[in-house]
Protein backbone atom coordinates (compact mmCIF):
# COMPACT_ATOMS: atom_id res chain seq x y z
CA UNK A 1 0.00 0.00 0.00
CA UNK A 2 0.86 3.75 -0.60
CA UNK A 3 2.44 5.49 2.51
CA UNK A 4 -0.26 8.42 3.18
CA UNK A 5 2.74 9.78 5.35
CA UNK A 6 4.01 13.57 3.64
CA UNK A 7 7.27 15.39 4.54
CA UNK A 8 8.67 18.59 3.23
CA UNK A 9 6.42 20.36 0.56
CA UNK A 10 4.26 17.53 1.01
CA UNK A 11 6.24 14.98 -0.57
CA UNK A 12 5.89 11.22 0.44
CA UNK A 13 7.67 10.54 3.87
CA UNK A 14 8.95 7.32 2.21
CA UNK A 15 8.89 4.01 -0.44
CA UNK A 16 8.30 1.57 2.19
CA UNK A 17 5.15 0.26 2.17
CA UNK A 18 6.40 -0.40 -1.71
CA UNK A 19 7.20 -3.98 -2.79
CA UNK A 20 8.82 -4.38 -5.96
CA UNK A 21 10.18 -7.35 -5.69
CA UNK A 22 10.46 -9.34 -9.13
CA UNK A 23 10.54 -5.70 -10.67
CA UNK A 24 13.48 -5.61 -13.42
CA UNK A 25 14.51 -1.90 -14.01
CA UNK A 26 16.94 0.15 -15.72
CA UNK A 27 18.37 3.40 -14.78
CA UNK A 28 20.68 5.28 -16.97
CA UNK A 29 23.29 7.40 -15.48
CA UNK A 30 23.13 6.01 -11.98
CA UNK A 31 26.51 6.60 -10.86
CA UNK A 32 25.94 9.45 -9.12
CA UNK A 33 23.02 12.10 -8.41
CA UNK A 34 19.49 11.85 -9.06
CA UNK A 35 20.41 8.31 -10.88
CA UNK A 36 22.10 6.40 -7.94
CA UNK A 37 19.48 8.17 -5.69
CA UNK A 38 16.61 6.57 -7.86
CA UNK A 39 18.13 3.43 -8.10
CA UNK A 40 18.80 2.97 -4.74
CA UNK A 41 15.28 4.06 -3.82
CA UNK A 42 14.12 1.07 -6.60
CA UNK A 43 16.41 -1.66 -5.37
CA UNK A 44 15.14 -0.74 -1.38
CA UNK A 45 11.96 -1.49 -2.40
CA UNK A 46 13.28 -4.47 -3.83
CA UNK A 47 13.67 -4.31 -7.53
CA UNK A 48 16.38 -5.74 -9.54
CA UNK A 49 18.26 -2.93 -10.86
CA UNK A 50 20.62 -2.67 -13.81
CA UNK A 51 22.32 0.69 -13.89
CA UNK A 52 24.84 2.11 -16.38
CA UNK A 53 27.91 4.26 -16.85
CA UNK A 54 30.04 5.17 -19.80
CA UNK A 55 32.60 3.38 -17.54
CA UNK A 56 32.21 -0.13 -16.29
CA UNK A 57 34.05 0.39 -13.47
CA UNK A 58 32.13 3.20 -12.08
CA UNK A 59 28.91 1.78 -12.77
CA UNK A 60 30.37 -1.81 -11.21
CA UNK A 61 31.51 0.06 -8.10
CA UNK A 62 27.86 2.04 -7.54
CA UNK A 63 26.20 -1.33 -8.27
CA UNK A 64 28.18 -2.94 -4.96
CA UNK A 65 26.60 -0.16 -2.60
CA UNK A 66 23.20 -1.23 -3.40
CA UNK A 67 21.44 -4.64 -3.43
CA UNK A 68 20.13 -6.53 -6.00
CA UNK A 69 21.76 -4.16 -8.78
CA UNK A 70 24.44 -5.00 -11.29
CA UNK A 71 26.55 -2.14 -13.48
CA UNK A 72 26.97 -2.24 -17.08
CA UNK A 73 28.90 0.39 -19.18
CA UNK A 74 26.99 1.69 -21.65
CA UNK A 75 27.33 5.31 -23.43
CA UNK A 76 23.70 6.50 -24.22
CA UNK A 77 24.79 8.84 -27.29
CA UNK A 78 26.41 5.44 -29.31
CA UNK A 79 23.77 3.64 -31.12
CA UNK A 80 25.65 0.35 -30.79
CA UNK A 81 26.76 0.54 -27.49
CA UNK A 82 23.05 1.32 -26.43
CA UNK A 83 21.94 -2.17 -27.88
CA UNK A 84 24.51 -3.93 -26.80
CA UNK A 85 23.49 -2.74 -23.21
CA UNK A 86 19.86 -3.18 -23.68
CA UNK A 87 20.63 -7.11 -24.92
CA UNK A 88 22.22 -7.69 -21.83
CA UNK A 89 19.89 -6.31 -19.88
CA UNK A 90 17.39 -8.61 -21.55
CA UNK A 91 19.44 -11.39 -21.28
CA UNK A 92 20.60 -11.28 -17.61
CA UNK A 93 17.11 -9.95 -16.37
CA UNK A 94 14.64 -11.90 -19.24
CA UNK A 95 13.05 -8.61 -19.71
CA UNK A 96 12.69 -5.02 -18.33
CA UNK A 97 9.65 -3.84 -16.81
CA UNK A 98 11.00 0.17 -16.72
CA UNK A 99 13.22 2.41 -17.88
CA UNK A 100 14.50 5.29 -16.65
CA UNK A 101 16.13 7.76 -18.72
CA UNK A 102 18.49 9.94 -16.63
CA UNK A 103 21.84 9.40 -18.21
CA UNK A 104 22.90 13.27 -18.63
CA UNK A 105 25.64 16.36 -19.21
CA UNK A 106 25.07 19.77 -17.57
CA UNK A 107 26.20 23.06 -18.17
CA UNK A 108 29.18 22.76 -16.03
CA UNK A 109 30.60 20.84 -19.15
CA UNK A 110 30.91 24.00 -21.29
CA UNK A 111 31.24 26.55 -18.48
CA UNK A 112 31.93 25.90 -14.93
CA UNK A 113 30.91 29.09 -13.65
CA UNK A 114 27.91 29.14 -15.64
CA UNK A 115 25.80 30.20 -11.96
CA UNK A 116 28.02 33.17 -11.61
CA UNK A 117 28.93 33.98 -15.05
CA UNK A 118 26.75 32.99 -17.58
CA UNK A 119 28.10 33.25 -21.47
CA UNK A 120 26.27 33.87 -24.56
CA UNK A 121 25.61 31.32 -26.94
CA UNK A 122 27.39 32.15 -29.23
CA UNK A 123 30.07 31.49 -26.91
CA UNK A 124 29.81 28.09 -26.76
CA UNK A 125 31.92 25.78 -28.18
CA UNK A 126 30.15 23.90 -31.11
CA UNK A 127 31.30 20.29 -29.34
CA UNK A 128 30.24 21.00 -26.37
CA UNK A 129 26.86 21.95 -27.67
CA UNK A 130 26.87 18.38 -29.50
CA UNK A 131 28.03 16.45 -26.61
CA UNK A 132 25.15 17.91 -24.38
CA UNK A 133 22.33 17.50 -26.86
CA UNK A 134 23.56 13.52 -27.69
CA UNK A 135 23.54 12.69 -24.20
CA UNK A 136 20.37 14.66 -22.64
CA UNK A 137 18.10 14.32 -25.63
CA UNK A 138 19.48 11.65 -28.35
CA UNK A 139 20.48 9.42 -25.32
CA UNK A 140 16.72 9.30 -24.78
CA UNK A 141 15.93 8.73 -27.77
CA UNK A 142 18.59 5.84 -28.61
CA UNK A 143 17.47 3.88 -25.18
CA UNK A 144 13.63 4.18 -25.92
CA UNK A 145 13.58 3.11 -29.70
CA UNK A 146 16.20 0.18 -28.52
CA UNK A 147 13.49 -1.17 -25.27
CA UNK A 148 10.38 -0.14 -26.79
CA UNK A 149 9.81 -2.94 -29.68
CA UNK A 150 11.13 -5.62 -26.83
CA UNK A 151 8.31 -4.18 -24.41
CA UNK A 152 5.57 -4.10 -26.84
CA UNK A 153 6.69 -7.76 -27.67
CA UNK A 154 7.07 -8.74 -24.08
CA UNK A 155 2.92 -7.07 -23.36
CA UNK A 156 4.27 -3.65 -21.61
CA UNK A 157 6.60 -1.83 -19.81
CA UNK A 158 6.88 1.79 -18.28
CA UNK A 159 9.28 4.84 -19.27
CA UNK A 160 10.29 7.52 -17.31
CA UNK A 161 12.36 10.22 -18.67
CA UNK A 162 13.98 12.67 -15.95
CA UNK A 163 13.71 16.42 -17.01
CA UNK A 164 14.19 19.89 -15.18
CA UNK A 165 12.41 22.89 -14.62
CA UNK A 166 10.99 24.76 -17.39
CA UNK A 167 12.73 28.08 -15.89
CA UNK A 168 15.97 25.67 -16.96
CA UNK A 169 15.01 25.61 -20.36
CA UNK A 170 14.72 29.26 -21.41
CA UNK A 171 17.41 30.60 -18.32
CA UNK A 172 20.35 33.22 -19.81
CA UNK A 173 23.30 31.48 -20.43
CA UNK A 174 22.24 27.87 -20.43
CA UNK A 175 23.12 26.91 -23.81
CA UNK A 176 22.97 23.71 -24.24
CA UNK A 177 21.37 22.45 -21.39
CA UNK A 178 18.16 24.35 -21.93
CA UNK A 179 17.50 23.29 -25.05
CA UNK A 180 18.50 19.36 -24.43
CA UNK A 181 15.45 19.78 -21.39
CA UNK A 182 13.28 21.52 -23.48
CA UNK A 183 14.00 18.72 -26.06
CA UNK A 184 13.63 15.92 -23.97
CA UNK A 185 10.25 17.18 -22.32
CA UNK A 186 8.92 17.34 -26.43
CA UNK A 187 10.30 13.87 -27.28
CA UNK A 188 8.52 12.89 -23.86
CA UNK A 189 5.03 14.16 -25.19
CA UNK A 190 5.34 12.80 -28.57
CA UNK A 191 6.49 9.37 -27.56
CA UNK A 192 3.53 9.31 -25.22
CA UNK A 193 1.15 10.06 -28.00
CA UNK A 194 2.67 7.24 -30.54
CA UNK A 195 2.46 4.83 -27.42
CA UNK A 196 -1.20 5.86 -26.19
CA UNK A 197 -3.43 2.87 -26.87
CA UNK A 198 -0.40 0.59 -25.97
CA UNK A 199 0.84 -1.20 -22.73
CA UNK A 200 3.70 1.12 -22.34
CA UNK A 201 3.28 4.15 -20.50
CA UNK A 202 5.94 7.15 -20.51
CA UNK A 203 6.02 9.92 -17.64
CA UNK A 204 8.14 12.68 -17.02
CA UNK A 205 9.91 13.18 -13.66
CA UNK A 206 11.87 15.61 -12.36
CA UNK A 207 13.31 16.73 -9.43
CA UNK A 208 11.58 20.61 -8.77
CA UNK A 209 14.85 23.01 -7.81
CA UNK A 210 18.19 22.59 -8.19
CA UNK A 211 20.16 19.27 -6.26
CA UNK A 212 22.79 18.60 -4.48
CA UNK A 213 24.62 16.83 -7.68
CA UNK A 214 27.70 17.09 -10.07
CA UNK A 215 26.18 19.08 -12.24
CA UNK A 216 26.18 22.07 -9.52
CA UNK A 217 29.56 23.98 -9.76
CA UNK A 218 31.99 24.36 -6.17
CA UNK A 219 32.12 27.68 -4.47
CA UNK A 220 32.77 30.11 -5.65
CA UNK A 221 30.67 29.39 -8.77
CA UNK A 222 27.37 29.07 -7.18
CA UNK A 223 25.37 31.66 -4.98
CA UNK A 224 25.75 31.57 -1.48
CA UNK A 225 22.58 31.14 -0.42
CA UNK A 226 21.20 29.09 -3.64
CA UNK A 227 18.77 26.25 -1.93
CA UNK A 228 19.26 22.57 -3.29
CA UNK A 229 17.45 19.66 -3.09
CA UNK A 230 18.30 15.98 -1.57
CA UNK A 231 18.81 14.14 -4.88
CA UNK A 232 16.60 11.41 -2.19
CA UNK A 233 13.65 13.47 -3.29
CA UNK A 234 13.06 11.29 -6.26
CA UNK A 235 12.84 8.28 -4.40
CA UNK A 236 9.10 8.55 -3.57
CA UNK A 237 7.68 9.06 -7.17
CA UNK A 238 10.07 6.92 -9.11
CA UNK A 239 9.05 3.61 -6.64
CA UNK A 240 5.36 4.70 -7.13
CA UNK A 241 5.97 5.06 -10.79
CA UNK A 242 7.49 1.37 -10.85
CA UNK A 243 4.74 0.06 -8.53
CA UNK A 244 1.35 -1.16 -9.62
CA UNK A 245 -0.16 2.00 -8.02
CA UNK A 246 0.92 3.22 -11.12
CA UNK A 247 -0.75 1.43 -13.79
CA UNK A 248 -2.26 3.29 -16.81
CA UNK A 249 -0.44 6.10 -15.66
CA UNK A 250 0.39 7.98 -19.16
CA UNK A 251 1.67 11.68 -20.28
CA UNK A 252 2.35 12.85 -17.15
CA UNK A 253 4.70 15.60 -15.80
CA UNK A 254 5.46 14.48 -12.02
CA UNK A 255 7.56 16.87 -9.77
CA UNK A 256 9.29 15.56 -7.07
CA UNK A 257 8.93 18.17 -4.35
CA UNK A 258 5.15 18.65 -5.03
CA UNK A 259 4.47 14.66 -5.55
CA UNK A 260 2.42 14.11 -2.25
CA UNK A 261 -0.17 16.98 -3.53
CA UNK A 262 0.01 15.63 -6.85
CA UNK A 263 -0.69 11.92 -6.16
CA UNK A 264 -3.20 13.25 -3.53
CA UNK A 265 -4.96 15.70 -6.31
CA UNK A 266 -5.20 12.27 -8.59
CA UNK A 267 -7.17 10.35 -5.61
CA UNK A 268 -9.33 12.72 -4.92
CA UNK A 269 -10.75 13.29 -8.52
CA UNK A 270 -13.57 11.55 -9.90
CA UNK A 271 -13.31 8.60 -12.20
CA UNK A 272 -11.50 9.22 -15.58
CA UNK A 273 -10.84 13.25 -14.78
CA UNK A 274 -7.54 12.42 -12.38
Amino acid sequence: MVANRTGPAGQMADEQDIDLTGTRVLVTGATSGLGLAMAGALAGAGATVMLTSRSAGRAAAAAAQLPNATGIAADARDEGCVARAVEQVWSRLGGLDMLVNNAGLGMITVNPAFMTQPQGFWEVPADGFRAVLDTNLTGYFLMAREVTPRMLAAGGGRIVNISMNHATMNRRGFVPYGPSRAGAEALSRIMAADLAGTPITVNILLPGGATQTGMLPPAPHRPAQLPVLDPAVMGPPIVWLASPHARGVHDQRIIATSFGQWLHSRTASPPGQA
